[in-house]
């Protein structure tokens, strides 16, 4: 027999398929544990070698767990609407559903190119996922629940008083009873207060307008990232400095209605319950930042040119500060560019400056404009403000460090206290509109601001004279309420969720407009699916891709979409052109996971009470503002609502690091002209040897008879990557496969190292299709093996730290692998036997079945391969055949080389699958030792060693060493002065 992975990994494969092997019950008797990876987004490229790290470490990790006894659910789906599916529709004409599909399942799309399908991939590896509850969001039967739960926000508003969301007929009972003067609830800014009668008397499409500013998910204008390239809103998280993550598209701010939804609502529950979760400190801190809870006050200035309308005319700047005990140290105020107020305070002197600046500002993205901390730019308005005790002027300005999403989108600036608006200062004082800095503080500020919250007191500050942070806040904000000019306020930076994207390929909205006012289909009537479109582009006026729709209107006499042309907004309505965004579906899949079938609900209570949240979740640390954060919304709103059991989606969280590929990089010789590409190999290009490539330059030249090249020029090189899968294992480029990798290479020069050979640059950067550094699982699995990839993925390092990809180790976890075979059979068949097994087989069995336990409780992988390779090697200087050892031995790797483990299983007699056997147990007794070699020492000198029992006493060991006869003879005769004896230690003989 020889060990071949190849047949012995297809065989178990379909047998794990064809009895579904990893299925898991809602009604099992065993406890439970959900193991979650996130989910991955089909493109075409399919999967390389860094993407299957997670899965395997979960993998493990599940199987291990049904070792123990539990009923283990570890299922796995496509987040399969998105944005790049889109993109290949537009370029090639082909639809978004049938490249998905293809990308999913495999084959070939109509482009002609070979698809090897995420789902053959992922079962070449051997996960044991539960496929029969597999979903894709972009499947009609699973986006029509992601569109329920639209319609249950939009349904809902948060009350303040019982911290949770509730149905938005209470608020309506309210209002019809009470009016909203007393209404606590998270909504709109600058809501007008009304009686209950005058309620009541509202016409019902004003009464649907004040409702939208109460509910969780609502229509406003809202600053975008707009991508014109793409056509379509971005998130923050889809912006690479200020251009777009996908395609490098110019991104801009703009003004555009959306649906937005109302996650501020759960700022602070997002934030407490991140005390109630086992994650990383640092995940943790980045939401704890994005969330962004700031104790202060706000203030309002009123708009020193309008100070002679009247009081219900007054307009104000309102700001937020953290700080309002340094409001006499206000020398100036900051708007953000986008600030509804600049354009009617700028003065006509100042308006072509402040246009420019708006224009020119609307090019940087949100995050963009945070990050960068050392470019200083505004612009004066010409506009003032009032200070509210002084009376004083302040000018104010316009900068881009203002986000007009946080805050209220203006700032109180005090340069004394603050470093950025001290810069800001000096950067343009003595310029009109730029007053000198005040000092409040009895400190100096010649240098830099003062920014401390302690040791200090007040001065020139009025009232406030004398007086600490802690004091001088208390007293400003009774003050600023007295005059109803501010209130003290706790702020959040996290900003309500853009919810709108113009674009084809995503959630329809369960939405149809009467007198532009959003009204919902019944939940009876869903899904309303993606309707058929010539052309993935926005139309020629403008409106997204489903503007060129041809059937995409609602009959409500019929519930029923029907042509587009028929609308007459009197039973025949437009419905929503936007689609939701690539997050809506994958802000609940793990719910789906738990009753994947249910045709009436997204789950039932019975299957959400048995499974209630995810154990375990592993997947990348980049989501850690966007999707984990849009999940906790999601799952505590469904928990308000009665829906989800528990406040927390994901109990524990894992974050894999990244494998990062090792690039190849060869050097094009730029200034040449008339000549084919040259390419100079890597030792030149480090040693910048430019005469040697100067006097070889010079003789190509001559080749082709081009004169004038007698004068020395600049040489420049441009390192370009190459296709690692052309470069062998000495970094030597295959020169024939290149110069056929793209027409302009075919005659391509090559100005080789001493040896003849063009050798390559080598890089580790990320793992990309785009840096040609891409390695395929598959081509592991076929030459290898899935359990070598297996375990040469987890040996690589620390789950959670980032590490290169380097092949050069991967031969020598195959060779383990067949070392392992080889205790369990030869070439002529099995050889196990039921003898018993010695102290030091137990020995290293035992070591190794405590070692992977711990390892795999703790998630640490690495290790545990580490103990298989030593045990195994072990085993076989023991010459160890045992039965007794082998056994349980194919159990405890398992986890990690399930194939292997299966066949080895059966060979030992076993029926059925290894999967659920139970774990061995660790019997420490095995690992005690009832015996020491002591080393025996004269003088400090080690002569020879000794075997004792290690329960002898002083008295006795000195016995059996002094008749020794290797004692004997070094003593010669003599008497020890001294015998120093420690049990379990040492033996030293003095003197």
């Amino acid at each position: 027999m020889k060990y071949n992975p190849n047949e012995i990994e297809a065989k178990w494969q379909k047998y794990w398929l064809e009895n579904e092997t990893f299925k898991a019950e809602n009604n099992s008797e065993k406890p439970k544990y959900y193991v979650l990876d996130m989910f991955p987004y089909p493109s075409g490229a399919g999967l390389h070698v860094g993407h299957p790290l997670g899965y395997i470490a979960s993998d493990v990790y599940s199987r291990y767990k049904r070792h123990q006894g539990f009923n283990v659910l570890h299922p796995m789906g496509y987040d399969s609407f998105g944005l790049p599916a889109e993109q290949y529709a537009i370029q090639t004409g082909q639809r978004p559903e049938d490249t998905t599909s293809v990308n999913i399942d495999g084959g070939t799309d109509k482009e002609g190119n070979k698809i090897a399908g995420y789902r053959k991939q992922l079962d070449k590896i051997g996960f044991s996922f539960d496929w029969s509850r597999e979903v894709r969001t972009s499947n009609p039967d699973y986006y029509k629940h992601t569109q329920w739960i639209f319609i249950q926000l939009f349904n809902s508003w948060y009350n303040k008083n019982s911290d949770k969301a509730e149905d938005i007929s209470t608020l309506v009972s309210i209002f019809s009873t009470e009016g909203n003067a007393n209404v606590n609830a998270v909504c709109d800014e600058n809501i007008e207060a009304f009686s209950a009668n005058e309620w009541n008397a509202f016409a019902k499409e004003q009464q649907e307008r004040i409702l939208l500013q109460y509910r969780l998910t609502y229509l406003a204008e809202t600053e975008v990232n707009w991508c014109p390239g793409l056509g379509t809103v971005l998130a923050n998280d889809e912006i690479v400095n200020g251009v777009s993550e996908r395609g490098g598209f110019t991104v801009v701010r703009k003004k555009m209605t959306q649906w937005s939804m109302r996650i501020s609502a759960y700022a602070e529950r997002l934030l407490q319950g991140l005390n109630d979760i086992d994650w990383s400190e640092s995940i943790k801190e980045s939401q704890r930042n994005w969330i962004g809870k700031s104790v202060g006050a706000t203030v309002s200035f009123k708009v020193e040119s309008q100070k002679s309308n009247a009081e219900s005319e007054q307009q104000y700047i309102d700001v937020f500060t953290t700080r309002p005990d340094t409001i006499f140290g206000v020398t100036f105020m900051t708007l953000a560019p986008e600030h509804e107020l600049v354009s009617q305070i700028t003065t006509t002197e100042q308006k072509a400056e402040v246009e420019a600046y708006i224009e020119k500002t609307s090019k940087r993205s949100e995050r963009e404009r945070m990050a960068d901390v050392k470019t200083i730019s505004g612009v004066f308005t010409g506009g003032y403000a009032e200070h509210p005790f002084t009376k004083e002027p302040i000018p104010v300005w316009i900068g881009d460090y203002v986000l007009a999403g946080y805050g209220t989108g203006a700032v109180m600036a005090v340069p004394c206290g603050d470093e950025r608006d001290y810069a800001f200062a000096n950067f343009f004082k003595g310029k009109q509109g730029m007053s000198d800095i005040k000092n409040i503080f009895d400190k100096d500020i010649s240098e830099a601001a003062f920014g401390a919250k302690e040791g200090f007191q007040l001065v020139d500050s009025d009232f406030l004279n004398g007086l600490d942070y802690k004091k001088g806040t208390q007293k400003v904000i009774a003050e600023l309420e007295k005059i109803n000019q501010g209130k003290g306020k706790i702020n959040y930076r996290l900003r309500d969720a853009v919810f709108s994207r113009q674009r084809y390929w995503g959630e329809p909205f369960p939405v149809y407009y009467v007198n532009g006012l959003p009204q919902m289909i019944d939940a009876q009537h869903l899904p309303i699916i993606l309707p058929e479109v010539e052309k993935y582009l926005p139309t020629e006026d403008g409106l997204p891709p489903l503007g060129n729709a041809l059937v995409w209107a609602w009959n409500t006499e019929t519930n029923s979409v029907v042509n587009t042309d028929l609308v007459d907004n009197k039973t025949i309505f437009p419905l929503e052109l936007n689609t939701m965004p690539g997050w809506a579906g994958s802000s609940w899949y793990w719910m789906r996971y738990m009753d994947a079938h249910n045709e009436n609900e997204f789950a039932s209570k019975d299957a959400l009470a048995y499974w209630e949240s995810v154990d375990l979740y592993i997947g990348g640390s980049e989501h850690a503002t966007g999707h984990l954060l849009y999940s906790r919304f999601w799952n505590k709103f469904l928990k308000d609502k009665g829906f989800a059991p528990t406040e927390e989606p994901f109990k524990k969280l894992i974050n894999q690091g990244m494998i990062l590929g090792m690039s190849a990089f060869v050097y094009r010789v730029l200034g040449t002209m008339g000549i084919p590409p040259i390419f100079i190999t890597s030792s030149l290009y480090k040693s910048n040897n430019l005469d040697f490539v100067y006097s070889e330059l010079t003789k190509i030249h001559q080749q082709f008879n081009i004169d004038g090249f007698n004068e020395r020029f600049t040489i420049g090189f441009s390192p370009i990557h190459v296709d690692v899968s052309i470069v062998n294992s000495s970094d030597e480029l295959d020169l024939e496969k290149f110069t056929k990798s793209r027409d302009e290479y075919k005659n391509a020069i090559f100005i080789n190292d001493e040896n003849g050979k063009y050798i390559v640059g080598r890089e580790i950067e990320k793992m990309s299709k785009s840096k040609y550094n891409v390695v395929t699982p598959d081509d592991i699995c076929n030459e290898y093996g899935a359990d070598t990839l297996r375990l040469y993925e987890m040996f690589l390092g620390p789950l959670e730290q980032a590490k290169p990809w380097n092949t050069a180790g991967i031969s020598g976890v195959f060779g383990f692998l067949k070392k392992l075979c080889r205790l369990y059979f030869d070439d002529n068949g099995l050889i196990v036997t039921n003898d018993a097994p010695t102290k030091d087989n137990l020995k290293s069995l035992h070591k190794t079945i405590k070692k992977v336990a711990e390892d795999i409780e703790g998630f640490s992988f690495n290790t545990s391969v580490s103990q298989f390779m030593i045990c195994v090697n072990e085993l076989s200087t023991q010459n160890c055949h045992s039965r007794a050892i082998l056994e349980p031995l194919a159990i405890v790797i398992s986890p990690y080389a399930p194939h292997i483990a299966e066949e080895l299983w059966s060979l030992l007699g076993n029926t059925g699958s290894i999967a659920t056997v139970d774990f061995p147990i660790f019997e420490p007794a095995h690992l005690v030792e009832s015996s020491k070699e002591y080393p025996v020492s004269f003088n400090g000198k080690m002569r020879f060693t000794m075997v004792l029992p290690l329960d002898l006493t002083k008295e006795q060991i000195e016995e059996i060493v002094m008749k020794d006869e290797r004692t004997i003879k070094q003593l010669e005769g003599k008497t020890p002065n001294k015998v120093i004896i420690v049990p379990g230690k040492i033996i030293n003989l003095v003197g």
